[in-house]
């Protein structure tokens, strides 16, 4: 077997295992965020049956041909390569579980922030910028692949600025800076180099970012 179809499957279990290798580190980052356990844990499922869910917004016609493959966000193009199809389009989608629910769960926390005062809003908007603009220049396109960034690097960043600059609030911060990071830096404002990857789908939280939002939030959450 081909070493690229090895791969795609590693990182295909990689994917499907992630939940559950981190699933207690990730029920106790949730749980410091103003959720029970109990709604920790739905939330961390509906992450990852989210993960393999993408929803079309977005179609981009190109001049020469791009291989697109159903599976290829999850990494299997190489698996069952007589799914793949030639077209002149490029769809931009969204993922469920590595964009939506995130940016939901982000949304819900800064409605507790705005309670918590103008300093700890400000220090949120400073280390959201320096983690957006951080992940802009770490994020690359990949060929074949999609946008693709270091997933470690954003939940360091925003959880040691959170302890510092808004330690009373330190999980909440840390967490809506570490998943606008990734999603706003890497993702959307990456979207004008899509074309340079030559896919058929680019999945906005999807396979190349996937980790890099959830992890990032659901981590910087656990360390602050």
């Amino acid at each position: 077997m081909p070493v690229v179809i090895w791969f795609s499957l590693l990182a295909f279990i990689v994917l499907v295992l992630l939940p559950f290798a981190f699933g207690e580190l990730m029920v106790g980052g949730l749980a410091k965020l103003h959720l029970s356990p109990s709604a920790a844990v739905v939330l961390v499922i509906a992450i990852f049956v989210g993960g393999f869910i993408n929803i079309p917004v977005k179609r981009l016609i190109r001049s020469e041909q791009v291989s697109v493959h159903p599976l290829a966000v999850f990494g299997l193009s190489a698996v069952w390569p007589q799914l793949q199809r030639n077209r002149h389009q490029t769809v931009i989608a969204v993922n469920v579980g590595g964009c939506l629910i995130p940016a939901g769960l982000a949304v819900y926390q800064l409605t507790h922030l705005v309670a918590a005062g103008t300093q700890t809003l400000v220090a949120l908007t400073i280390i959201c910028t320096i983690n957006c603009v951080a992940c802009y220049l770490m994020a690359r396109p990949v060929a074949g692949v999609g946008i693709m960034m270091p997933g470690l690097v954003p939940p360091l960043i925003s959880a040691a600025l959170a302890i510092v600059l808004a330690p009373e609030e330190a999980a909440a911060v840390a967490f809506v800076a570490g998943v606008t990071g990734p999603l706003v830096g890497a993702d959307l404002l990456h979207l004008k180099d899509i074309k340079l990857s030559g896919v058929g789908m680019a999945s906005i939280g999807g396979a190349g970012t996937f980790d890099g939002i959830v992890l990032s939030g659901v981590i910087a959450a656990y360390l602050a």
